[in-house]
Order: C-alpha cells, then structure tokens, then sequence
C-alpha cells in the first residue's frame, strides 16, 4: 500500500499564561517607569543649556536681596561722608559769611564817606557863591544849577503805578512803543513830566527828594527808576519851585500834561497834583558850578 509522505508532526508551543493585571496596563507601566526618570531627564536638559535648576521665584528673591544690600551700602557710605563732610561745608558757610559782613560795613563806612564829602563840597560851593560878589546874580545861578537849597510856591506832583500794575503786562498800544507794562510808570513817563514841567514855567524840580540838575539823568534799571543813578521807588512825589496857579495850568494844558492825563485814563496808573504856598527842595550833591567870564586880552586885541 502505498503510504502517504509522513508530514513533519507539528510541535505544539505551550502558550505563555497570561498575567493576572494584564487589563492594568498602565497602571503597570506607572510602577515599572517611575516619575524620577522624567525629572532626572529634565535636570539633565537644563544643566546642558546652562540653567542652574533654580527656581525663578528663589532667583529674583535673591536678587533683590544683593539690591538691597548694596543700596543700603550706598546711602551708608553717602551718609558718612555727609557726616565727615558737613564740619568742613559748615566752617565754609561761616567763613563766607563773614567776608559778607566784613565788606558789607566797609561800604556802609564808603558811602557813610562819600556823602559826607558831597556835603561839604555843596557847603564850600555855596559859601564861595555867597562871597564871589556877584550878588543876585550869584544866588540865581546857585538855585538854577541846584547847587543850593531852595523853597517857595510850587506844585506838587505824584504819579503812581495802576493798582493792578505787574512786571511784565500783557503789552497793548504801549508794548508797541517800547512799554513792557502798561500799568506800570516808566522813566520816560518821568521824563516827560520832568520836561513838562520845566516847559512850563518851574524853577527848581526834585523827585523824591532828588534835586535835578541840567546834568540830571532819568533811566530804568529793570523795574526801577534811576535818577542821577539813585534807584527811587513809587509813589513819585515830584515837587517844582514856581508860580504854583500858573505853572499847574500850563503844565495840565501841555503836550505833556495830556500825555500824562491819558496814562491815568487807559492805563489806570495814578496822579495827583496840588498847588503848594511853600516847598523845600534840597541842593543837588556834587555840582560843580561854572561861570563864564569874558575874556580881557581877547577884548583888548579887538579894539586895538
């Protein structure tokens, strides 16, 4: 008979049993790779990028501690040498101090000195015009050079800035002119009423008790006033020496007295004048009186 080839007998593999937790699989695999690894891992990383693994919170909380610290370095440092300093600034202060005083009074004592000497050459000049035997004529010439005193009728003037007056107006019609403040008197207001008041008629004129000459100068300094480079303050009491009725009406109806009127009416500064009985005007310092006299040989070479 014939067989049939045999076929290789097929070995059974015995199967591998199954595990007990195999539904548990990710259970397992939890238990088996445990969360060290991971952050092994990432300690790794960041050692490798040049991280130290500080937490950031810890980093800044350190970082502002050394800012801190070294402020407070600083201002102690600052503060000892302010203590070892403020001896020496003080002694400085002191010493400057001092000086200031020092030639603070020895202007006083130079100007203390030079009005003296002021008044005693108006006293020689005017004791030479009283024996220089000119007579009226010599007393004439003393009161309108305002080397001497004077008094008799007159008026008397005061201008005074506009209540509201303050440095540096708004300007209008008189910033065009030159004005930087329209309620504020100004020394080409003076001017003028000085000159008006010549003009019209006066004999001898002071301000504020400054004796005005025919060399007198009226001119501002910032906010002020000079006169002969005296600084004067308002209100400006102007006194004139003359035939007071007269010389207030003329003065009133003059180009200048208008001008002033027209001050008081747009630009609020205020005036007042007032015919007086009698007024004291005191000599001007240090005038220097010059007469001419006709020459003799010059005559004589004419005639001959």
């Amino acid at each position: 008979m014939c067989g049939m080839p045999q076929q290789p007998p097929i070995r059974s593999t015995p199967t591998r049993p199954r595990r007990p937790d195999a539904s548990m699989s990710l259970l397992t695999n939890v238990m088996d790779h445990s969360l060290d690894d991971g952050y092994a891992e990432a300690a790794e990383r960041k050692k490798a990028a040049g991280d130290s693994g500080m937490p950031k919170t810890l980093r800044a909380k350190l970082g502002l501690a050394a800012g801190l610290v070294l402020a407070a370095l600083v201002v102690t440092v600052g503060a000892a040498q302010a203590r070892v300093a403020a001896p020496v600034v003080a002694k400085e202060r002191e010493e400057l101090v001092d000086r200031i005083d020092r030639e603070t009074e020895t202007a006083d004592k130079l100007e203390d000195s030079v009005d003296k000497l002021r008044a005693d050459v108006g006293a020689r000049q005017r004791e030479a015009l009283k024996h220089s035997g000119g007579g009226t004529d010599s007393d004439l010439v003393g009161i309108l050079s305002g080397a001497v005193a004077v008094h008799g009728p007159g008026v008397k003037l005061v201008v005074n800035d506009a209540k509201e007056a303050a440095s540096g107006g708004d300007g209008d019609p008189r910033e065009t002119s030159g004005f930087s403040d329209t309620g504020r008197v100004r020394d080409r207001d003076m001017q003028r009423v000085v000159n008006g008041l010549w003009e019209s008629g006066a004999e001898a004129v002071s301000i504020n008790g400054q004796r005005l000459t025919a060399l007198s100068a009226i001119r501002a300094a910032g906010d002020a006033i000079l006169v002969d480079n005296k600084p004067l303050v308002p209100p400006y009491t102007v006194l004139a020496v003359g035939d007071g009725q007269r010389l207030s009406t003329r003065f009133q109806n003059s180009a200048d007295g208008l001008y002033l009127n027209a001050l008081q009416e747009s630009y609020g500064i205020r005036t007042g004048i007032s015919v007086e009985d009698d007024l004291r005007l005191p000599a001007a310092p240090s005038v220097t009186v010059r007469t001419a006299q006709p020459s003799i040989e010059k005559s004589e070479k004419g005639t001959s």
